[in-house]
């Protein structure tokens, strides 16, 4: 079977959306109280960057492996182990010792107990893999589902999309058990359009490329449209006016889903423009460094933002304006989290801790960032041994994983 061709775009986003993810939890420990109404209206968009991960999760993993057979099961789960698994209890390790700094956990029993429940609920950002891992489980059943379904895709969406709806609803409003409310994060159910969405549009990539390729303005107006909207809601509830459509910054109200739903269409804009051919080498090599950072940067930001909660960071907002304090924190967690993936990835942990291959200690320029002649987008092969959990590109129908 012929390699299919290297999906570049779906590479420029994944740097994007990790400074998403790193400005939400930024947001989290070090908005002020007094600014805590415009920062939870910024949250409540950012959020979008959950539903992208698991978006561009789905799309890519059933793009690699539209073609699995029962056949390759083993290998499959093999390449989910070593890309998902292992990261995720490498790194639930690495935060139970870094939370030990100072008082510890009292007693070892009460640090065994809290281990378990990292591993069991995921710590911060880690339960992201928690769901990737449930959608692995399910993904042989997920994708024979869309190949009997052919040609109806179009009502499975529908079908998945009143799911969801109905889902935000009931996890919003709390009409489910408290235990299926207190760990809806950590729950496939919670975001099954992004996902079955995701693989659906696989099945379509050409055409869904195409469309949006061909209408930026509609999209980028129709998700204006859908931002202030989930922002009316949510000022209508912060001043009392009504609680009907939604309240808070809950990441799964449902006023906020055409949103996130128009947001990953604008992430595909944006990383078609910086991949177009006529961008400068430079920018091309440091949008590819990024992708291949982006799942280290996810993995180690919380070592920073807890590093700089305990230094009481967040002070600085007494003497500078907050919003300029969380841009520079932004930057900061995300260099450090740069540098330090870049570092471990020439190390011989660089699998189980960056989800990249390791890589040689011969420059310390990395080698993604040095110019080079652009290769025509559609022909450009893959490695055959990329193994990040987010396949943004493949060398055959097995085989080829990239970061997130």
């Amino acid at each position: 079977m012929a390699g299919r061709p290297r999906l570049d775009q779906i590479d420029a986003m994944r740097p994007v959306k990790q400074v998403g993810v790193v400005a939400t939890h930024v947001l989290i420990f070090f908005a002020p109280s007094w600014g805590y109404v415009t920062a939870n209206a910024a949250l409540l968009l950012l959020h979008v960057s959950r539903e992208a991960f698991f978006f561009i999760s789905a799309c890519m993993l059933t793009y690699a492996y539209m073609d699995l057979q029962r056949t390759g099961l083993r290998r499959f789960y093999w390449r989910r182990c070593v890309s998902v698994v292992i990261p995720y209890l490498c790194w639930t390790l690495i935060y139970f010792f870094w939370g030990m700094r100072g008082s510890g956990y009292g007693s070892v029993s009460g640090g065994f107990a809290h281990l378990g429940h990292l591993l069991i609920t995921g710590y911060w950002q880690l339960y992201f893999l928690l769901v990737v891992m449930q959608f692995y489980l399910v993904y042989p059943l997920v994708l024979a589902l869309l190949k009997r379904t052919r040609g109806h895709h179009g009502l499975v969406l529908a079908v998945t999309a009143a799911a969801q709806l109905g889902i935000s609803i009931v996890t919003h409003w709390n009409l489910l058990p408290t235990v299926l409310i207190t760990y809806a994060q950590e729950n496939a159910l919670s975001y099954v359009l992004f996902l079955i969405g995701g693989a659906i549009v696989a099945f379509h990539l050409q055409d869904v490329d195409r469309w949006l390729r061909a209408n930026p303005p509609l999209v980028l107006g129709l998700t204006l449209i859908a931002a202030i909207f989930a922002e009316v809601v949510y000022y209508l509830a912060q001043y009392g006016v009504t609680t009907v459509l939604g309240s808070g910054s809950d990441p799964f109200q449902p006023s906020v889903i055409p949103f996130n739903i128009g947001a990953i269409a604008c992430g595909y804009l944006l990383g078609v423009a910086l991949v177009q051919p006529w961008r400068s080498q430079r920018v091309r090599a440091w949008v590819r460094s990024g992708s291949n950072n982006a799942y280290g940067i996810y993995l180690s930001q919380f070592l920073f933002i807890t590093y700089l909660r305990d230094r009481n960071w967040s002070r600085l907002n007494e003497v500078i304006s907050w919003p300029v304090v969380t841009v520079v924190t932004v930057v900061i967690v995300y260099a450090c989290a740069v540098l330090l993936t870049s570092l471990l990835a020439r190390t011989p942990l660089a699998v189980p801790l960056t989800g990249r291959p390791q890589v040689p200690w011969s420059t310390p320029i990395p080698r993604q960032w040095r110019a080079r002649p652009a290769a025509p987008h559609a022909a450009r092969p893959v490695p055959a041994e990329s193994i990040l959990p987010e396949p943004a590109t493949l060398a055959g129908p097995t085989d080829n994983q990239n970061g997130t």
